[in-house]
């Protein structure tokens, strides 16, 4: 699966600054001062969000929009240049890490939390360098005691989740981490199939009988694998739920009870769609069978494109779909039990006279040559944007005045 994760990466610092949390890090020295501990549920239901690329957005904003206070920060992963230390995206040092630092700052200051994830979507991964499960726990445990968390994701896919013996590191880490943190919340989270999930999630899951492993939860992603919405989704879960039976010796119930979701809002990277109305039909399925986790990849990409559609390409930073901002973070937050807000919809932009072009929109994505009507004028965007008003940033602008109307 691709989940453009790696892909369509920025900046960090400029990313970060971008985010809305930078003016944090002054006051910040470390994220681990007063970090308070949510319930359960609301670790369950944290959406992925990559704090360093794929435009960032502003978690604060998030939160006061629809409720939100758990984030599933994403990943971590080992040094691109080789060694068995932590590092975000495989490039930035936990140990030095400030920028992140100020970003999980920022939500605990709002009343939220974070988990952080591990692995993901290419890259290496600690478990394949780390020589055995004590030194990759080790690792992940400058994580834990760098942040203070009290959860964190196994995200076991390709290529890694294909390397027995890096998934024998990666499920004793998470063994020891589990005993070393006591009520350290921790969820597991791999490939999902028609059947419910294929044969290497099946490897793994037949790993953590064979080491006693038992998390919050084994979650599987249906979708980048010939998923055609919700219904093909809720039979995947079903599937899933026998196979947990099947290996752990569970009956239905308590395989729900270890059972999570996690989606991919709007169009995937192979072309399904997955809408609101899915995410529903998912989260009524989750929420009768009492599964323990509802998530989704990602807040990143949680807003419209401009058009809408994205002209039939998914995104790292957008949906492709119809939508509001963070239209799919609430479901999550209905998932952890909690009713999203009720927000206001943007300002509308003062007409654009007789203008032939859309008129601007502050919640739109723009890219190099969009056209909009604003004030009496048509403008052409140079470069990608969002919320920036034409003609108000002057020479060195984004947007071009192609003239009035």
């Amino acid at each position: 699966m691709k989940r453009l994760r790696a892909l369509l990466c920025g900046a960090a610092t400029a990313a970060l600054a971008t985010a809305g949390l930078g003016a944090f890090a002054a006051q910040q020295a470390s994220a681990s001062a007063d970090a308070t501990a949510l319930s359960n549920r609301w670790y369950a239901a944290a959406p992925y969000l990559m704090p360093h690329d794929n435009n960032p957005p502003d978690a604060g904003a998030i939160m006061d929009a629809t409720g939100l206070k758990a984030f599933q920060l994403a990943f971590v992963l080992a040094p691109n240049g080789g060694g068995c230390s932590p590092t975000w995206d495989g490039t930035s040092p936990v140990s030095s890490d400030t920028a992140v630092t100020s970003v999980i700052s920022a939500i605990r200051a709002k009343g939220g939390d974070v988990s952080v994830s591990i692995g993901g979507y290419g890259g290496t991964k600690l478990g394949q360098v780390c020589s055995d499960a004590a030194s990759t726990a080790a690792a992940y445990q400058q994580v834990i005691t760098k942040y203070q968390l009290k959860a964190i994701d196994f995200d076991l896919e390709e290529p890694e989740y294909e390397n027995t013996a890096a998934i024998a590191h990666e499920i004793g880490a998470a063994k020891i981490l589990q005993q070393n943190n006591p009520g350290l919340y921790v969820s597991v989270t791999t490939a999902g199939t028609a059947d419910g999930t294929g044969w290497f999630g099946k490897q793994m899951l037949n790993e953590a009988k064979s080491q006693g492993f038992t998390p919050n939860n084994f979650s599987i992603m249906p979708f980048d694998g010939g998923f055609n919405g919700a219904a093909a989704q809720t039979s995947a879960l079903t599937n899933f739920n026998s196979i947990l039976q099947s290996t752990f010796g569970w009956d239905a119930a308590t395989a729900y009870a270890h059972e999570g979701f996690s989606g991919m809002n709007g169009r995937s990277d192979t072309g399904e769609y997955f809408s609101q109305a899915d995410f529903q039909t998912v989260l009524d399925y989750a929420t009768n069978h009492h599964m323990d986790r509802f998530t989704f990849w990602s807040l990143n990409r949680d807003r419209q494109c401009s058009p809408p559609d994205n002209n039939g390409q998914t995104s790292g930073t957008c949906s492709s779909v119809a939508q509001s901002d963070w239209d799919f973070a609430k479901y999550p937050v209905k998932f952890a039990g909690v009713t999203p807000p009720t927000t206001t919809p943007p300002t509308t932009p003062p007409p654009g006279g007789n203008c032939s072009a859309a008129a601007w929109s502050g919640s739109a994505v723009y890219t190099a040559g969009n056209t909009v009507s604003y004030d009496g004028h048509t403008w052409q965007a140079k470069w990608w944007t969002q919320n920036e008003k034409p003609g108000t940033t002057g020479e060195w602008g984004v947007w071009q005045d192609l003239g009035a109307c």
